[in-house]
């Protein structure tokens, strides 16, 4: 892992998704090899680990809006889902060789039918794959998952139904927000400087944003975080707030966001909105077509990311990572 690689990696998510659009808005598009979902009929499984199973847990959210079963499941689990002819099993894994999901997929070959989303075609999980949907991300030489994270949520959201044009508004929102960054970093790290814990809210339907953002902090930098969902946070990590110095970044769209900054302005807590401006945040970093769920899902983790890897950088340069 490398730190300057992970944010040169990031600075190049813009121009990976537009890549990524292009071939899969094409009529050559690698979906046309993939049988179209019916509702009526299929049930689906996503399959995944870490990153990748964080991106499904939108996709999931996108297609149970369709009308389609649909669950996440972690691929390391001891009660797996049985195979079925009526079930498609996504395998999901950007090296396409994580050991839990090549053996979670291979599980399914021959009765279910399987399908490997990667970064690697030519990896292990795609010899149990009745199809394979390759992300087009290009090495990470920073040896973290993000342009692999976005492109997985930008195939999962296309594999779901959604246009590939539905999704371009992203390519420019999370380009003009990455070229602002000297003007929301630095406030970000402020406000975040004194958390013992960051803390990472969002909806339901992006909750992968939280949970890969709060990674994005433990991975690169070794920052305590955690991801919570906006309404359940009412019920399980309210009771947190009432330390001093309470810390969150909120991804906004829940209608939950106000009952939330009711109990931050009450117990002095900081909040960062990111995207939507919410009223009472300490800070707000927006981006273009904020209001969008679908740019937000592509483009908010970036806030998480870039924030980390400086703090990573710093942390290097000071000499105080753990």
């Amino acid at each position: 892992m490398n730190a300057d690689a992970f944010l040169a990696d990031v600075l190049r998510e813009p121009e990976t998704l537009a890549g990524l659009l292009d071939v899969y808005g094409a009529s050559s598009s690698p979906l046309h090899e993939v049988a179209a979902l019916d509702p009526a009929r299929d049930r689906v499984v996503l399959i995944g680990m870490g990153s990748s199973r964080f991106a499904a847990l939108t996709a999931a959210a996108a297609l149970r809006a369709r009308g389609v079963w649909a669950h996440v499941e972690y691929a390391s689990t001891g009660v797996p889902t049985p195979p079925s002819p009526q079930l498609l099993a996504v395998g999901i894994s950007a090296s396409g060789a994580t050991e839990e999901t090549v053996e979670a997929l291979a599980r399914h070959h021959g009765v279910s039918r399987t399908l490997a989303i990667t970064n690697r075609p030519d990896g292990p999980m795609a010899a149990v794959a009745d199809g394979v949907l390759p992300l087009l991300a290009g090495e990470e030489a920073g040896g973290v998952a993000c342009r692999t994270f976005q492109a997985t949520v930008a195939v999962l959201l296309l594999l779901s139904g959604i246009d590939s044009d539905a999704l371009r508004p992203a390519v420019e929102a999370q380009a003009a927000l990455i070229d602002a960054r000297e003007r929301w970093v630095e406030p970000l790290l402020a406000g975040l400087a004194g958390a013992h814990t960051v803390y990472t809210i969002a909806p339901a339907e992006r909750r992968s944003s939280a949970e890969q953002s709060a990674l994005m902090f433990r991975e690169g930098p070794r920052v305590a975080a955690d991801a919570t969902e906006t309404g359940d946070w009412l019920h399980v990590d309210v009771y947190l707030s009432k330390h001093p110095a309470y810390t969150a970044m909120l991804f906004g769209g829940s209608r939950y966001d106000a009952a939330v900054m009711t109990w931050a302005r009450e117990r002095a807590s900081t909040v960062v909105a990111v995207g939507r401006p919410v009223g009472g945040a300490a800070l707000h970093v927006g981006f273009e077509d904020a209001e969008d769920p679908l740019v937000c899902a592509l483009v908010e983790v970036s806030v998480a990311e870039l924030a980390a890897a400086v703090l990573w950088q710093r942390r290097i340069a000071a000499r105080t990572m753990p």
